[in-house]
């Protein structure tokens, strides 16, 4: 069934709104409906986002909400309304009569793809790295339509027996000589103390030699950080190793640390790295130097790149800068390790500093004890391995994404701190709910994969992002269609798209013939005017006005810019019922004015009983009268607070109801009638009291009805009120 346009009116209530128009053609034509649909009371809440998008294509329309559908049959427009038209909501277009097969509405989805079950606590048993899976669901493909957000749950849960590689990297300069002999004994201890966490634990060992010696004093080869020992199981051998170092002091304090941890965190190859938890501790006492630093030195940038030769010795130092903390800090996020710095109490501001700038990090202080050094570097790696948080990598133009995330205590979390859990222990999950919209389409983006992961772990969360942004009936488009000017177009969506050579809705200009410009101008009134005032096509450079549902109503004029049906009404008729709606105006009977002919010029019904405009105690206005203050009734005869009208009436009532009084003759020429009450309560107006020599004492009450004449009601039987 073709859809009625603009004759929908009568399913709507009116709305008073305003439009603004931009004046390029595609926003002329498309506002100009919109305008003329919300005028004439089309567009409803549901509605109004879509139409209010001027869509001229379907993808368009899909874009413009997510309740928003595109009618693609062909048929669905009566002649003359515009292709913006077929953009509505759902249920608007299946109420115009869109057939549901017709109606193109594109809905989002997410689907699995990788659904590893965690990994679960089991006591004693040791676990392969590549078969833990820390978090679930693993791989994902989510369909964004444009403003409609999708949402998935992600599971995770901190598996037993996950293994560690632990690297110490060592500044031994000669304030800590002292110290040295506790730390070499730190490897074997620390590795039983770990095992209780984990049986696959591996230790590695770096050390970091100064840039300068004191004179007499004889100092090795100029380089700044070497790899020891690589990650391994032996614990044996690191402690040999770090027993079999030699140190040598410096005047100056070390510059070069935030180079070494660089190269242990980025030369992986040479370190052994795997993929599991990753530990770096860094012991030293003294500060860091980061980027900037060597200005004026004629150093390049650091790189952030391993550069450690065959030896495993850094010997660029000389070349280049020091990194900047924020290259250290994504270095090392990059490669999910986290850092200890284990310093001397004097140093511990100086690297709370750092540890702020650094996500993952801690800072503890040495003393003599080396048991109180184990304790630092375990509880160091409590507090940062049972701490859950989820970042995600960079994400596509228009998208957003936040998370709600249910922690193992019951709290849950929706705002900034969204995607952070604390307290984890071993075998306690997290839930975090995913919500993922497009505000938009990418450009030149039909798909693009992001990732989310647990800071500091190896597992990750891989999500491809598949765009909605086009409709299916583009790929079932209709050639030579009669409808396009017998072939001279296809249907696309159920909208022709002309051949080269032809214009027009229908494609039924010829450009050769006629020049687009040329044609739009003879349909516009004047350059700020609408094409065919916004309401009908521009036919070859002449408008055809929409054709409306009702046959008594029209839409007329050379620019389409009359019509006999959008006048103002009063008590719900068409100019009050007394005129004739012509050009958007009313047209009032001789007797009526006003811009709905609601106001009556005819003084008759303003006329009092004493044949005086408004008893002269006020004004008509469209034939009826406005009082002035303290009169009221249909023509101001009627004073509460004034004596003169129970004066008046009193020797009517008199005659009416006591047969006695000067009018008692002529009662009949009252002009009014009495009702009699028994008791003064049964009164219901306004009361008179008089005393008459004949009868005595009487009361009465009055008021005027709509005809202007009195109702009195009197105690029959004379008595004080």
């Amino acid at each position: 069934m073709a859809d009625s346009g603009l004759s929908l009116i009568t399913r709507w209530s009116k709305i008073d709104i305003g439009c603004t128009v931009k004046m390029d053609l595609k926003t002329n034509l498309g506002t100009a409906i919109v305008c003329c649909w919300m005028w004439l009371g089309l567009v409803h809440s549901d509605g109004r986002v879509c139409l209010e998008a001027n869509a001229e294509s379907c993808e368009e329309c899909i874009q413009a909400g997510q309740n928003c559908g595109w009618c693609s049959q062909v048929e669905f427009l009566r002649h003359g309304v515009l292709p913006m038209a077929r953009c509505d909501d759902i249920e608007s277009l299946k109420r115009r009569g869109c057939p549901m097969e017709h109606i193109e509405n594109p809905k989002g989805s997410v689907t699995i793809i990788s659904d590893k079950n965690l990994t679960g606590v089991e006591n004693g048993k040791k676990v392969n790295s590549e078969d833990v899976s820390q978090i679930q669901t693993q791989k994902h493909i989510v369909k964004l339509r444009p403003g409609e957000p999708q949402t998935f749950s992600l599971q995770f849960q901190r598996a037993e027996d996950y293994p560690i590689d632990l690297y110490y990297l060592v500044d031994p300069s000669l304030s800590q000589q002292d110290d040295l002999e506790n730390m070499k004994r730190l490897g074997i201890e620390l590795e039983r103390k770990l095992q209780k966490t984990t049986t696959d634990f591996r230790i590695g060992l770096g050390i970091l030699q100064k840039n300068s010696c004191t004179a007499g004093e004889i100092c090795r080869s100029q380089f700044s950080f070497k790899n020891v020992l690589s990650l391994t199981s032996d614990g044996a051998r690191f402690n040999t190793l770090l027993n079999s170092q030699t140190f040598t002091a410096s005047q100056n304090s070390s510059e070069d640390g935030a180079d070494a941890i660089m190269q242990a965190v980025v030369c992986g190859d040479t370190t052994g790295w795997r993929s599991v938890t990753k530990m770096l501790v860094y012991y030293t006492n003294t500060g860091l130097h980061f980027a900037r630093d060597g200005q004026g030195s004629g150093l390049l940038p650091n790189d952030g790149k391993c550069h450690i030769d065959s030896q495993g010795v850094y010997t660029l130092n000389h070349h280049h800068d020091h990194p900047s903390i924020s290259q250290l800090a994504q270095k090392l996020a990059d490669n999910n390790i986290h850092l200890f710095f284990a310093v001397k109490e004097e140093f511990k501001d100086i690297y709370k500093m750092f540890r702020d700038s650094i996500p993952k990090s801690e800072v503890g202080i040495l003393t003599p004890n080396s048991s109180d050094v184990i304790k630092l570097i375990l509880d160091a790696y409590h507090a940062l391995s049972f701490a859950v948080i989820l970042e995600n990598s960079s994400l596509p133009e228009g998208v957003i994404m936040h998370s709600t995330v249910y922690c193992n205590n019951n709290t849950v979390h929706t705002e900034e701190d969204s995607s952070k859990c604390s307290g984890i222990h071993t075998g306690d999950k997290v839930k975090f709910d995913i919500h993922i919209t497009a505000k938009k389409c990418p450009k030149n983006e039909q798909e693009a994969t992001i990732q989310l992961k647990p800071t500091g772990f190896n597992e990750k969360v891989e999500i491809t992002l598949k765009f909605l942004c086009e409709c299916e009936c583009n790929k079932q488009e209709i050639t030579k269609r009669p409808d396009c000017n017998e072939g001279n177009g296809k249907i696309e969506c159920g909208v022709c798209k002309c051949n080269e050579g032809h214009i027009g809705r229908f494609c039924e200009c010829n450009i050769d013939e006629i020049h687009r410009e040329d044609m739009l101008a003879s349909c516009r009134k004047d350059n700020a005017s609408l094409v065919c005032s916004g309401i009908g096509d521009c036919i070859c450079g002449e408008c055809e006005c929409q054709k409306r549902e009702n046959p008594n109503e029209y839409i007329s004029g050379k620019y389409c810019e009359c019509d006999n049906f959008s006048c103002d009404r009063f008590n719900g008729l068409l100019c009050g019922g007394n005129g004739i709606c012509h050009c958007g105006k009313c047209e009032c009977l001789p007797t009526f004015t006003g811009s709905a002919c609601h106001c009556s010029i005819d003084m008759d019904s303003c006329k009092s009983l004493n044949g005086r405009i408004c008893n002269n105690k006020g004004i008509c206005e469209c034939g009826r009268c406005r009082c002035t203050e303290g009169f009221t009734g249909p023509t101001c005869e009627h004073c509460p607070t004034c004596s003169g009208v129970c004066t008046d009436l009193k020797d009517c009532v008199l005659c009416k109801a006591f047969k006695k009084g000067p009018k008692k003759e002529i009662c009949d020429q009252c002009g009014f009638e009495v009702t009699l009450v028994d008791h003064p309560d049964e009164l219901p107006q306004s009361l008179c009291r008089f005393m008459d020599p004949d009868i005595g004492n009487f009361c009465f009450s009055y008021f005027f009805n709509n005809q202007n004449v009195p109702e009195v009601h009197v105690v029959k039987i004379p008595v004080w009120c």
